[in-house]
């Protein structure tokens, strides 16, 4: 940078700020406002002429035409290294615990952290060599960060092939020391450090290829792995109104999905949520290594009470950290909670650009920022052959609970999974409070597909039955009919639900999955001839007792078999009575 460039503030609107300059700005480029002695942060989001239109990522309190602006010549980044595994940082990586030490409960406007500390020493372990010629993104050395080997890469900003002039040997090394020497095309020499920074809204395209999502990403949640699946490097949303269950279900998701890496981006929660889930996480054991499991997890927090500008950063914030993980060949998780208030700031900042609304008043190009978002997961295959995916999982929060609303239709748009929370079911307490009558998925599940579409027959034809009820009351409904309902019911009882309160119950793996579902699959094809509405009743209502044990039984014990042998001999039961 030749020369510091400075600019003007002319104008302010909430966390929005027109500044006038006289020589060149980038769009998306970072600057400071000075105000007093304090340094701003700020995004260029709009550039006409001599004119630029910032967001700021902070309180606008005090500031007023005349405060001066600096711009930085960068984009907005991320740093990438080790060390950010455990961590919670807010929407401009910062981190947060460091953060409250410096500035008490009540954080201060302007003081930006490290988001890796200098300080911090790692074991670096060379893998290649001098003269080795390599492609941005390709592994030079690695170090141990909790349970993983954490890759240290060519950085991504570089181009073409590169050279390894010299790289260190094995020993222990901090953040700021160079542990290789590279050479682009062009002869230019580049330090190679441990960390490097990457700009958060563009993807990082360090592969040979992207492939479509195909295997199935098990979250072991059954309602969404049997009729609604997700597949590893995919996409899907939950949208539902307040009090469903969005934050639990994303939180047992985080927790027993067969993934490496969680990245929880809270944009724009309430506290009370955010601070249920920064005290929960410290405390839960990983079920799969018997460890922390923010150990294996990144938190960026943005509450709904901090600027709203910092809502957005959050969540590019986060897909940046995840794709930045898959480079090393892992498949990470990514939850966004919740994109209803990522949309609502855009809203908001759109306004104050005077930008013609669109529906509801959203900009016209809400559809646009989603889709980009979203896009960018995927599953990848790396240069060294190995595969690595980032699947993005984002809550939406529609007033009201109207699926109608802008946010929710433009998200639909673009992922591979809908998982739409109900108030009816949440309010009968049956989580998780999915609806199986209006959820829909595009990618392949474990289960049978004969099964499965069977399944989702019998709950359509149950609903309808009880629908029927509710007019005619159970007195007009056939006994055929009857026990259609009482299928539908117990399906959903038995296996739709789940106990997020039984260690065994809350989470359930694939081969039990697939065993239980066969062997539901059989009673619900049973051609079942009750003599009156009161036996059938009876019937179900036994077989939903004890499979209320067999889900809170641990599979291969002798407790499961027993129940198993029970549900058995009272089918054999009934076959018996229907012959005579």
């Amino acid at each position: 940078m030749d020369k510091l460039r400075k600019g003007i503030v002319t104008a302010l609107s909430g966390n929005m700020v027109k500044v006038a300059f006289d020589d060149y700005v980038i769009q998306n480029e970072v600057a400071y406002i000075i105000h007093n002695d304090e340094r701003l942060k700020a995004e260029i989001i709009r550039v006409r002429g001599n004119s630029a239109e910032m967001q700021i990522f902070e309180s606008t309190r005090d500031i007023k035409v005349g405060d001066k602006v600096e711009f930085s010549e960068e984009l907005l980044s991320v740093e990438l290294g080790p060390g950010l595994l455990g961590q919670i940082f807010d929407g401009l990586q910062n981190p947060l615990p460091e953060l409250a030490k410096q500035c008490g409960f009540f954080l201060k406007r302007g003081v930006y952290l490290k988001a890796l500390s200098d300080d911090s020493v790692w074991d670096f372990t060379p893998l290649v060599k001098p003269g080795d010629i390599l492609r941005p993104g390709e592994r030079i050395g690695v170090v141990p960060e909790k349970m993983f080997k954490h890759y240290i890469m060519v950085p991504f900003s570089l181009s073409g092939n590169i050279e390894i002039v010299s790289i260190v040997s094995q020993g222990k090394f901090g953040l700021k020391q160079p542990v290789a020497k590279v050479k682009d095309e062009s002869g230019k020499i580049t330090d190679v450090f441990m960390t490097q920074s990457w700009p958060v809204k563009i993807p990082i395209r360090a592969y040979t290829e992207k492939l479509k999502p195909q295997v199935p990403l098990v979250t072991k949640m059954r309602l969404i792995d049997s009729l609604f699946p997700v597949a590893r490097g995919g996409t899907y949303c939950i949208p539902g109104p307040f009090g469903a269950g969005k934050t639990v279900l994303q939180q047992l998701t985080s927790r027993h999905a067969e993934v490496d890496i969680v990245v929880i981006a809270a944009c724009g929660e309430r506290a009370g949520e955010v601070v249920e889930t920064l005290k929960t996480f410290p405390e839960l054991i990983d079920p799969r290594t018997q460890k922390p499991l923010s150990d294996r997890t990144v938190i960026i927090c943005n509450t709904s009470s901090m600027p709203v500008a910092a809502r957005e950063s959050s969540v590019y914030t986060a897909v940046t950290i995840a794709e930045y993980y898959r480079q090393m060949g892992l498949n990470v998780l990514l939850l966004a909670d919740s994109t209803s208030r990522w949309a609502q700031a855009m809203r908001e900042m759109s306004g104050r650009l005077e930008e013609i609304p669109g529906e509801e008043a959203f900009p016209a190009y809400l559809e646009s920022r989603i889709a980009s978002f979203y896009e960018r997961a995927g599953m990848v295959r790396l240069f060294d052959g190995s595969y690595g995916s980032v699947t993005i999982g984002g809550t939406v929060s529609p007033a009201g609970g109207n699926f109608e609303e802008p946010v929710t239709q433009a998200t639909l748009k673009v992922v591979g999974a809908f998982h739409g929370l109900s108030r009816s079911r949440s309010d009968a307490r049956r989580y998780p409070a999915i609806d199986p009558l209006i959820s829909w998925s595009k990618y392949l599940s474990f289960i049978d597909d004969k099964q499965k579409a069977r399944g989702h027959q019998i709950l359509r034809k149950s609903y309808e039955v009880s629908q029927m009820m509710k007019v005619i009351g159970e007195e007009g409904t056939s006994l055929a009919d009857y026990i259609d309902y009482l299928k539908g019911e117990f399906f959903d009882f038995v296996y739709l639900q789940q106990n997020a309160f039984d260690a065994v119950d809350e989470a359930t793996a694939k081969e039990r999955q697939i065993l239980v579902f066969d062997f539901i699959y059989g009673i619900l094809e049973e051609d079942y001839n009750f003599s009156d509405k009161e036996g059938a009743l009876r019937f179900f209502q036994q077989l939903r007792q004890l499979f209320k044990g067999l889900n809170s039984s641990a599979s291969d014990t002798t407790e499961f078999e027993n129940i198993q042998q029970e549900i058995n001999d009272l089918l054999a039961k009934h076959r018996t009575e229907k012959k005579e």
